[in-house]
């Protein structure tokens, strides 16, 4: 791991800003009224704060303000309402178990929603030790207003000032992520590859990838001043993610028989010059990721371009005096994966040059697609909460679990003699996930995190008694803290247990031992029946729904299929239904693949035959990689090799997609394709071209007309025989998948 460039990234990104605004957003009430000696108002105003910081996640500008101004009018009336039933355990148990359950259930409204559900949840866990009557009760829910208040206006007010900077931010982290999808793509090149390890690891990645994208398109693409492309940097970003996201189908189109090069090429050292080469791109998108983010222009040294020119150089010297008539199509794969290589190293170069945001290089700018078409909308419509109130729903069955489950803890915490109970329901409630891998893998990190976190905490309080000291202490914990919290949960716990204890140990000075064995019992407690009601209670497995992802993938790299097939057939392509067809064939590609990597933390008895699943899996990432190389060959070549003869390995290769559907989604229907293709006339006229390429060599002729075409048409023939035949194996091993 380079350890600088990972310092580099950090300090830049948008997830250290978060921590910094959330710490001074939650800090700055207490310090400024403890100077008017009103530090337990400052603590509620503060408690206010925090809540709306939940809510305050990276999106569009307005969905953030509407987020928190949601959250403002609901944490508040749940703050009045906690306070006027917590002195009765029986209210307060009914509200538990309603809040739970409605706040559970909007996040059928999306990730904002959802956050904003928990905010309301633990403004209400943080309530039910306060016994506030009368005026006492309004004043304190005044208190939480304020510091709702106060952070919007904060988080607005930073925002104004830099209205792009968490766009440069976020499209760094994405452009980073492409790299890294390089660098595991690099390992395919290694001498002793590992195949199935760097799939999995390619599938991993993919996620990654597909999460960032995600947010650069929500940040861009639902910016209204974005989208006017009424600034430089505006147009500066948009050209720069579409770009990226070229760039990254450039780098799956880079996809071949790894076993046939390795087979051909594995005495030599050619394949590891490549890997060298791939690494280096590798890198050189690290650096315009660092330098987007940071607001600075990066430089292209030049010296990519000078290693391309001479691994180039080496292989044509290897290729001729290696070439003969049985190893030319290995010399052709060589030659076209150098072409990628070339192309990419192009894109980068060009990337290089938006980060001078330069206005002459934007007025180049061609007229975007129609952005609407490549983001999601999600309407606030209660139809989509009717049709979730049933056991079908799986979170539906997520909102009975967290109601119950915290109900058994609110009487788990008024049995036991625990100190600071309502950490247990808080426990709980951050604990608690959709997914059973989720809630596993969280609940586990949670607990290690608090142990681990504990005990730093105490050795902190044992070594330094200077309050000033361990107050400074306390805001270094608390940035990490809220830095790391989306991307490292357990560390972030880690962060965050010292920095609760150090906050109690300064607002009442109690002992600290106490603290810590309160801390630590109470999330033991809360882990337990977590487990619990993750395991029993409605569980969602997932392979009850892992079918609806293989459905959705098998579906969309179609349609990405029939959008780039189209242009070999005679018709025009149509820029803006490839590009929505290739974002669907992705996403569909990494929900599929994120499925999957749940499935594999489940019990073994719940997983439905995950090695065929793998196999799914990896041939659907094949499939939408061919699909792509094939897309490369559109723009230069489609015109040229358009014939009607595609078009019965095109209908073969989509009848077979639908078999695949059919036998997947259990409809009824005899399949409409045949075992093979009774006449490709593609693959006749491939053979031909080769055997006549053959004869040339043997006779000694090195460049020729036919070499020149069978170097064009050969890769757009056999990515269309290498498609029609992933097509086949999907089928095959969706119906062994169905079938055991």
């Amino acid at each position: 791991m380079d350890y600088i460039k990972e310092y580099k990234s950090f300090i830049s990104s948008h997830y250290l800003s978060d921590g910094v605004r959330i710490t001074a957003g939650i800090v700055l009430p207490a310090i400024v009224l403890n100077h008017f000696n009103l530090l337990a108002v400052g603590v509620v105003v503060s408690l206010g704060a925090m809540s709306v910081s939940i809510t305050d996640t990276p999106g569009p500008i307005h969905h953030r303000k509407n987020g928190m101004l949601a959250c403002i009018v609901i944490n508040t009336l749940m703050a009045l309402l906690t306070g006027l039933v917590a002195p009765y355990h029986l209210l307060l148990g009914v509200l538990i178990v309603v809040a739970c359950f409605s706040f559970s259930m909007i996040a059928v409204y999306g990730a904002r929603a959802n956050s904003i559900g928990v905010s309301a949840l633990l403004m209400i866990v943080l309530n039910i030790s306060d016994h506030l009557t009368g005026w006492n009760l309004v004043i304190n829910a005044g208190y939480i207003l304020a510091g709702a208040v106060w952070y919007t206006l904060l988080s607005l007010l930073l925002y104004s000032f830099r209205p792009y900077k968490l766009a440069q931010q976020a499209l760094g982290d994405c452009i980073m992520a492409t790299a890294d999808y390089l660098r595991v793509r690099a390992a395919f090149y290694e001498k002793e590859v590992d195949y199935e390890k760097t799939y999995q690891q390619m599938m991993e990645q993919q996620i990654v990838l597909h999460t960032e994208q995600n947010l650069v398109r929500e940040l861009l693409f639902k910016s209204r001043d974005v989208i006017k492309e009424s600034t430089t940097t505006g147009r500066t970003l948009l050209m720069m993610f579409t770009d990226i996201v070229d760039l990254f189908e450039r780098t799956m189109t880079s996809y071949h028989d790894y076993k046939a090069l390795h087979d051909a090429f594995n005495d030599n050292d050619i394949l590891e010059q490549y890997r060298q080469l791939i690494l280096e791109l590798a890198n050189e998108l690290d650096e315009i990721g660092i330098a987007v983010k940071s607001g600075r222009e990066s430089e292209d040294t030049g010296l990519l371009a000078a290693h391309i020119s001479t691994t180039t150089e080496y292989f044509n010297t290897f290729r001729d005096a290696n070439r003969t008539a049985e190893n030319v199509d290995s010399f052709i794969s060589m030659r076209h994966i150098l072409n990628s290589i070339s192309d990419i190293a192009g894109r980068i170069h060009t990337l290089h040059l938006y980060t001078a945001y330069d206005k002459e290089l934007t007025k180049k700018m061609a007229r975007p697609v129609d952005l609407d078409k490549f983001i999601s909308h999600q309407a606030i419509d209660w139809k989509v909460l009717r049709d979730n109130l049933s056991f079908a729903s799986n979170n539906f069955r997520h909102a009975l679990r967290v109601s119950i489950a915290t109900l058994v803890g609110y009487i788990v915490s008024l049995l036991l003699p625990v100190g600071h109970s309502y950490w247990i329901l808080l426990t709980i409630i951050v604990i608690l996930k959709p997914a059973y891998s989720l809630t596993k893998k969280r609940n586990y990190e949670r607990l290690v995190g608090t142990i681990l976190g504990a005990a730093v905490g105490m050795l902190l309080l044992y070594f330094i008694h200077d309050n000033q000291v361990l107050f400074i202490i306390m805001l270094v914990l608390m940035i990490g803290t809220y830095s790391l919290l989306r991307t490292n949960y357990m560390i972030s716990v880690i962060f965050m247990t010292p920095y609760i204890l150090l906050l109690f140990h300064l607002l009442s000075n109690a002992n600290f031992q106490t603290i810590i064995i309160d801390r630590v019992t109470d999330t033991a407690i809360a882990s337990v029946i977590a487990f619990l009601a993750n395991l029993i209670l409605l569980p969602a497995w997932e392979q009850e729904q892992v079918s609806s992802y293989m459905l959705d993938a098998i579906r969309s790299n179609k349609k990405y299929f029939t959008a780039i097939a189209a242009a070999f057939t005679g018709n025009p392509a149509d820029n803006t239904l490839y590009k929505v067809s290739r974002k669907d064939a992705f996403v569909a590609l990494a929900n599929l693949s994120d499925a999957f990597t749940r499935m594999l933390s489940e019990p073994k008895s719940k997983q439905k035959n995950s090695t065929r699943l793998h196999q799914f899996v990896v041939l659907n990432h094949m499939l939408t990689s061919h699909i792509a190389t094939l897309s490369y060959y559109v723009k230069p070549l489609s015109a040229k090799f358009a014939s009607p003869d595609f078009i019965p390995l095109i209908n073969n290769t989509t009848a077979r997609l639908e078999d695949a559907e059919k036998i997947i989604g259990e409809m009824p229907g005899e399949a409409v394709a045949p075992e093979t293709l009774p006449h490709n006339i593609i693959q006749q006229q491939l053979q031909h071209l080769l055997q006549a390429r053959r004869k040339e060599l043997q006779q000694g002729i090195l460049q020729s007309d036919t070499q020149k075409i069978l170097t064009e048409f050969k890769p757009i023939a056999d990515q269309f025989n290498f498609i029609d035949n992933i097509a086949t194996d999907i089928k095959k091993t969706g119906m062994q998948w169905m079938e055991e």
